[in-house]
């Protein structure tokens, strides 16, 4: 009770004497005000309701498939690596994962209240792609130092083809850094077949279901010697080659086609 009076504000009350429209539901628990996702086990809990409300929705349609799954359930601090093929990846790979994820999310998702609000509830934060966003790495180094598990997409936005990792393009700094400063490791992980989700009418049936395909790499460790750019280069060239390797693996252990690696949203949408 002391915590749901903490959410529902002075301004809240005061909204009925002076007419203003009352706030919705869901900006009673997600305002400043409100102090009920201060605390981590809430913020779990809220994750793992999260994580089971997607394994609800995306069970009737989509198939996962996972290699090496006890990586994503590995202990301590770690980031999470993966390649970018549709906005369906984070709730994909927070279900694959056994391990809660604390998400490095573009700062654009951030500007709707609401789902903002919800974000931070399961401890993902923003990060500002258009430059070198300190606010981000703090956060990130915080979470990591913390014990926690962060979840970053190294190629900066969704990729397919000649842009993307899995195909040789370069990653953006940050992981590398980040695993430099905090000794964390990194574990690479490769997603295919999530972006037929964008066009569910042409590839789901009943009993069909969409298949999806995850890997989880083994983990890299940081280079301790040397000087730290080098250092960085070497370790970037190691992981964009395990995001390679991590692909063709998958095409061998999954018999995949060329028409399971990854397409571009618009050219799933486009009709046969």
């Amino acid at each position: 009770m002391a915590l749901l009076k903490n959410c529902i504000s002075v301004e809240f009350i005061l909204s009925f004497t002076n007419s203003a429209p009352v706030p919705r539901f869901p900006e009673i628990f997600f305002s400043p005000g409100c102090h009920l996702f201060s605390f981590p086990r809430v913020r779990a809990l809220t994750y793992q309701l999260s994580r089971l409300v997607a394994k609800m929705l995306f069970a009737p349609f989509v198939k996962i498939s996972v290699l090496r799954p006890q990586l994503g359930a590995r202990k301590g601090a770690w980031i999470l690596a993966a390649n970018h093929i549709s906005h369906f990846d984070p709730p994909l790979l927070a279900i694959a994962a056994q391990r809660k994820i604390d998400w490095m999310g573009m700062i654009e998702l951030f500007q709707i209240p609401v789902f903002a609000a919800w974000l931070r509830a399961i401890d993902a934060f923003p990060v500002d792609r258009a430059r070198l966003d300190r606010a981000a790495v703090r956060a990130a180094v915080t979470r990591l130092r913390a014990g926690h598990a962060v979840g970053m997409f190294p190629e900066g936005g969704i990729r397919d083809g000649a842009r993307s990792a899995l195909e040789g393009a370069p990653l953006r700094n940050g992981v590398a850094g980040l695993a430099q400063i905090t000794a964390a490791p990194v574990i690479p992980c490769v997603i295919m077949g999530s972006d037929r989700c964008y066009a569910l009418q042409r590839f789901w049936r009943p009993g069909r279901r969409i298949p999806v395909w995850i890997a989880f790499g083994e983990p890299l460790l940081p280079a301790s010697g040397g000087g730290r750019q080098d250092a960085r280069g070497e370790f970037e060239t190691r992981l964009s080659g395990a995001f390679r390797d991590l692909a063709l693996e998958m095409r061998s252990h999954f018999h995949l086609n060329e028409e399971d690696l990854p397409h571009s949203p618009a050219s799933r949408r486009r009709a046969p």
